[in-house]
């Protein structure tokens, strides 16, 4: 008999917790990066300099020298002329847009100074319905044209958009016409447009101003296009080039002018606009 007695170990499993929202994994070279690492890089992928998608509101911090913007029209927001309703109505999806992103609609236009340069700016948000262009994104685009012409300074616009809006149907196609007359305008009248297109810029939007720059500047791996490469390889039924529709392929094939790093855009459009204005401006601030 045996004077002890082997009793056996309970093993307590300890799960480790690890909170959400922590990690990001990039959706162009698949590895997770800490999210506050992508952050502190401007949204950068560290590993394979993939430009994340960000807010009208926090591109404008980036170009914009500090509390230079002066918002105009922000008033406006969609009306539901075609009464549109899918699984939802138009106006709770308008709605749902408002409350998500904390605007009235996907572009956000002003005045504003880049290194103490004047100009008016319109800068698109996708996380608002997709940055489709309806009827008040084509009226707020005219307006920050006219507002150009009338103050003589150059006009910068940033597409993310995926088109035009559905939901408003031949009003949202008028807007494709209206704002490249408005940037017809523009140009009769000497002033400088600057097109920047970052991830994506597609549809009515790259069919329209987006592609109309007198310089056009898009973020490095953006894709651009007009219809997807799903679409176009199923039509054409051929398999699309390597990289087709990204900034790069874009750049080499001489339909864009530049490719730019996120960090270095402020600079690079007052170089631009210091070298191109018409109106010869100089540096504003103190």
């Amino acid at each position: 008999m045996a004077w002890f007695k082997k009793t056996k170990e309970q093993r307590i499993e300890r799960k480790v917790k690890i909170p959400e929202g922590l990690w990001v994994k990039c959706e162009n070279c698949k590895e997770i990066v800490y999210k506050k690492e992508i952050e502190k890089n401007l949204k950068v992928c560290p590993k394979c300099n993939y430009h994340f998608r960000i807010s009208a509101r926090e591109r404008l911090h980036l170009i914009t020298d500090e509390e230079s913007f002066a918002e105009i029209n922000a008033e406006m927001s969609s009306g539901d002329p075609l009464h549109f309703k899918d699984t939802h109505s138009y106006r709770d999806r308008v709605k749902e847009s408002q409350k998500k992103t904390g605007l009235r609609e996907a572009v956000i236009s002003g005045e504003a100074l880049i290194e103490g340069y004047p100009v008016v700016i319109a800068v698109m948000d996708f996380a608002f319905m997709g940055g489709s262009m309806g009827s008040v994104v084509g009226e707020k685009l005219v307006k920050a044209a006219e507002l150009a012409i009338e103050k003589k300074i150059p006009l910068i616009t940033v597409a993310s958009s995926g088109g035009a809006r559905m939901q408003e149907g031949i009003f949202s196609l008028m807007q494709m016409v209206r704002s490249s007359a408005a940037i017809g305008r523009l140009k009769d009248a000497g002033i400088l447009y600057l097109s920047i297109l970052s991830d994506p810029t597609f549809g009515g939007v790259t069919a329209s101003f987006a592609m109309l720059g007198d310089i056009i500047i898009a973020e490095p791996k953006s894709l651009i296009g007009f219809a997807g490469p799903r679409v176009i390889e199923q039509t054409i039924k051929q398999q699309l080039p390597e990289n087709f529709q990204r900034a790069e392929f874009l750049l080499e094939h001489g339909m864009i002018d530049m490719v730019v790093d996120r960090k270095d855009l402020r600079e690079t459009l007052a170089k631009i606009i210091g070298h191109l204005s018409a109106a010869q401006q100089q540096p504003q601030g103190p």
